[in-house]
């Protein structure tokens, strides 16, 4: 497992359909060693923090395995890394191997994963597609969400390494999926009851599962 890319980028303002928007979505690849801290990365901010940044949003991963699907899907774009708004574009991680709580090394730092990205409109201004967040949940390629643990200096082609992997077992792809499921079966509740055990997994997203649990009990 390694990291690709390291990209960072501070928030600028854009025109998105005749309205001025700032936002912290348009990345660059850096090069060197850049400091992890507990809230981003060096050289990295974020627009608006009620819903991007914070500890449980620390570092946004993206798949470098997931750029061969877009260049099919997108015939004739141009998709330099991190153009997913990504800091991270990783090999060798994907979503389904992935759990909610696994401890991660990379340079000198140790992170943990927290959640799967749900995208917002900013995706589409990247793209310049109004449809792109549509595209975007429906390829179930999300990437997914970092809390950083120990602070440490970072840098493309580091070796991302395992250290514990979370006992609960719930697959980013997994946390995903049941998040937009329209209904649960015996399995998806049993696999929401370990996600809510979870202690990276924000409270936002256990509020929502024990809510969505107890409609399905009282349905």
């Amino acid at each position: 497992m390694r990291l690709v890319s390291l990209n960072t980028g501070l928030p600028r303002e854009v025109t998105w359909h005749g309205r001025r928007v700032l936002t912290g979505i348009f990345k660059q690849p850096m090069d060197g060693r850049v400091t992890l801290r507990q809230l981003n990365l060096e050289g990295d901010r974020q627009a608006d923090l009620t819903v991007h940044g914070g500890q449980h949003k620390a570092v946004y991963c993206y798949p470098t395995e997931h750029y061969e699907y877009w260049k099919s899907e997108l015939p004739g774009r141009e998709l330099p890394l991190g153009i997913f708004g990504e800091n991270f574009t990783t090999a060798g991680l994907l979503e389904d191997s992935v759990h909610l709580g696994d401890t991660l090394s990379v340079g000198s730092a140790e992170v943990i994963v927290t959640q799967p990205r749900l995208p917002c409109y900013k995706l589409g201004i990247r793209f310049e597609m109004d449809d792109m967040v549509r595209r975007f949940l429906a390829a179930r390629r999300t990437g997914f969400y970092l809390a950083v643990v120990r602070k440490g200096d970072v840098r493309a082609g580091d070796e991302i390494r395992l250290l514990v992997r979370s006992p609960l077992a719930v697959l980013v792809s997994e946390i995903t999926r049941l998040y937009a499921a329209k209904s649960y079966r015996d399995e998806d509740l049993a696999a929401i009851e370990r996600a809510v055990q979870v202690e990276a997994l924000p409270q936002s997203w256990k509020k929502y599962f024990r809510e969505r649990m107890q409609r399905s009990v009282a349905d």
